[in-house]
């Protein structure tokens, strides 16, 4: 009878975390390199030279990475989504007709 070792994986509802990015910054990471990709493509398809193209790629593509790592570190995991929401709520609901507060109906 031999005793076998089992591996715990202690990583149970956290965060997916990779190199310090969390989340969906990952993903985000992920589409904009994609479409650095595509924009470099295009660009050697159209006839700019490769140098430019590269140098335009590994510009944006810095940028790309600066402004990911610094999204993670700043809003974190959840963040991001919380702050877009706050943004589509509304400062203040107007209405101009009492009707709305008459056709309640009040159970007691």
């Amino acid at each position: 009878m031999s005793n076998s070792v089992y591996q715990i994986n202690k990583g149970i509802n956290k965060p997916i975390e990779f190199k310090g990015l969390k989340a969906q910054y990952i993903w985000y990471l992920g589409g904009g390199l994609v479409a650095l990709l595509i924009l470099f493509a295009i660009l050697y398809i159209t006839g700019v030279n490769t140098y430019i193209c590269l140098g335009i790629i590994l510009l944006l593509g810095t940028g790309l990475f600066i402004l990911v790592y610094r999204l993670s570190s700043k809003y974190g995991e959840h963040g991001i989504m919380k702050v877009l929401s706050k943004r589509s709520v509304p400062k203040a609901v107007k209405i101009y007709s009492r009707s709305v507060f008459l056709e309640l109906n009040y159970k007691l």
